[in-house]
């Protein structure tokens, strides 16, 4: 066993040293096809008023995804599923209208909460009218049952039928202290759609996270606006019945004035229930809000494209970036077209570049690659769930997943920054192509927001398919990390999810984006060139 292993660890190496003195010309011929005037090409239509957003049951979806597939048939790649670029995914679109305001009484006492300034909620019921009643409320702390860690906010706590209000997070980001869950690297566990979930398993009526923006990765703005546009599901059995029965946020300033009329703080209950063995409890306020909904079924559509392999073409690598956005909507400064130019514009023109350098080689691919454009991320990640239900390859042909979402268009980077750092041997490939390129690999600074599980890789890994993020974004080559900083957080404060994400090509710089492309290139090349499979670290969850 271990001569097999150290003869290929021999070949990949091999592999490396003919990629690195240029000997190999197939590589450098597909390599250099890679270009910013494509990209750019890309993004100016996908961009475009004319594509309405790219919401999915929009007339948006319909000439987003017929795009998608020209492209893909003009570079190249046959349809991957089946004679169809196209997968239908069946989902429920719910508009959830909060009607007047939520009340909270505290005994004699009572105060209201305007919707969505102070409370963003939904329903995912499949119901018209959902009428919330004086439900209790319970203190959950962060709502986490997790046996691996030795950690359950539920012990003893009676939820069922109630609604809940926890903390966003994990507690490790807190406290620092890495013996608690990742410390300030965020897990599953600290995600708002696992909060959900857990809440729905204890029979927990409703959640309501205090939004505290570090923990949270966003402002406040992002869960307000995203619960007063519709919101979509899969189609269900039980009709989400197993679902809360309404989910949503509470803004800081709303779960101050909630606690102090408890006699309580917000910040003193978050050092508290950071501390093991923390035991949540039954609060003296109730709740009632009354929702309307309206429902829609429908389906919307994943979309990919297949470069058949020659020895192996039952295996495949993936490279994925969602094409949904959130269509025509509230307006601000007299837009209400939420373009999507850099979310995900950007990370589509890197997919189809990478593609197409796959069909320049020569001496073809010996493994599958898929180009894959899944729907309704926004959402939740539904289109790559459904995928990895009703995979084109079997998940266990899929050697691995390559996907990007929000790439800055700020030049080239000097930095590789991996999303996710430390979850699989993808990192050591990864490292090799930075070095090629001089630049050197980062874990992410923020890795507190749970980008990770943010995306439309985090699928393929609960499937356990290798899976990796990674993209330069931390140290320009031209301005330095600073400048790199502030240019990041312009984005996340005045751009993201709002229509002010347009394509401004006098401003933007496409190389660092091109030089991205470039980088997974590589990583791809060796995959579909070799016989290696990338494998997951002891330390990751993933391991199992």
């Amino acid at each position: 066993m271990k001569k097999i292993i150290l003869l290929k660890i021999l070949i990949i190496n091999l592999l490396i040293f003919s990629l690195t003195s240029c000997s190999d010309r197939n590589y450098r011929i597909a390599e250099n096809s890679i270009n910013t005037t494509d990209m750019e090409n890309y993004i100016r239509s996908l961009a475009s008023d004319e594509f309405m957003g790219r919401k999915p049951f929009s007339p948006g979806e319909k000439i987003t995804v017929n795009y998608l597939a020209e492209q893909l048939k003009r570079i190249g790649y046959d349809p991957a599923f089946g004679e169809s670029y196209f997968q239908k995914v069946p989902m429920v679109e719910i508009t959830s209208e909060v009607r007047g305001k939520a009340i909270i009484k505290n005994g004699k006492a009572q105060f209201a909460l305007s919707a969505p300034d102070d409370i963003a909620v939904i329903s995912p019921a499949i119901k018209e009218q959902m009428d919330i009643s004086e439900s209790e409320m319970v203190f959950a702390g962060f709502g986490i049952s997790a046996p691996d860690q030795d950690w359950d906010d539920f012990k003893d706590l009676d939820v069922k039928g109630k609604t809940i209000v926890v903390l966003v997070n994990d507690p490790g980001l807190y406290t620092g202290d890495t013996t608690l869950f990742k410390g300030r690297e965020m897990t599953y566990y600290g995600r708002w759609t696992y909060k959900y979930e857990e809440a729905a398993r204890q029979g927990a009526a409703g959640i309501l996270i205090i939004h505290e923006t570090e923990g949270a990765g966003y402002q406040y703005t992002i869960p307000r606006k995203s619960s007063i546009t519709p919101k979509l599901y899969m189609q269900t059995a039980d009709s989400n019945r197993a679902m809360c029965s309404f989910t949503g946020w509470l803004s800081a300033a709303a779960a101050d004035k909630l606690f102090a009329s408890e006699g309580l703080k917000v910040e003193d209950l978050r050092k508290s229930a950071c501390i093991r063995g923390f035991k949540g409890f039954k609060m003296k306020s109730r709740i009632s809000l009354s929702i309307k909904n309206t429902t829609t079924f429908n389906t919307s559509t994943n979309v990919a494209g297949v470069l058949r392999g020659t020895t192996h073409s039952d295996e495949c690598i993936i490279f994925s970036a969602h094409w949904d956005h959130f269509g025509i909507g509230e307006k601000e400064n007299g837009d209400s077209i939420y373009n999507g130019a850099v979310d995900n514009g950007t990370s589509m023109a890197w997919v189809f570049e990478i593609g197409e350098a796959f069909t320049k080689m020569k001496r073809k691919p010996e493994r599958s690659v898929i180009l894959f454009f899944p729907t309704a991320e926004e959402q939740g990640l539904l289109g790559s769930s459904y995928y990895t239900e009703f995979p084109a390859f079997p998940m266990e042909k899929t050697i691995a997943c390559f996907n990007n979402d929000l790439m800055l268009p700020i030049g080239r980077m000097k930095d590789v920054m991996i999303t996710g750092y430390g979850h699989s041997t993808l990192d050591e490939m990864i490292n090799e192509a930075a070095v090629q390129q001089d630049r050197y690999i980062a874990a992410d600074p923020n890795s507190h927001t749970g980008m990770f599980y943010r995306s439309d890789h985090f699928p393929f890994a609960r499937k356990g398919v290798p899976s990796a993020f990674v993209r330069g974004n931390l140290d320009s080559r031209e301005f330095g990390k600073e400048w790199a900083a502030k240019k990041e957080k312009d984005y996340i404060d005045n751009h993201y999810h709002r229509p002010s994400d347009n394509f401004e090509p006098e401003i933007w710089n496409l190389e660092g984006i091109a030089e991205d492309a470039k980088l997974v290139f590589y990583a791809g090349y060796r995959l579909v060139t070799t016989d290696y499979f990338p494998q997951w670290k002891k330390g990751s969850e993933f391991h199992r």
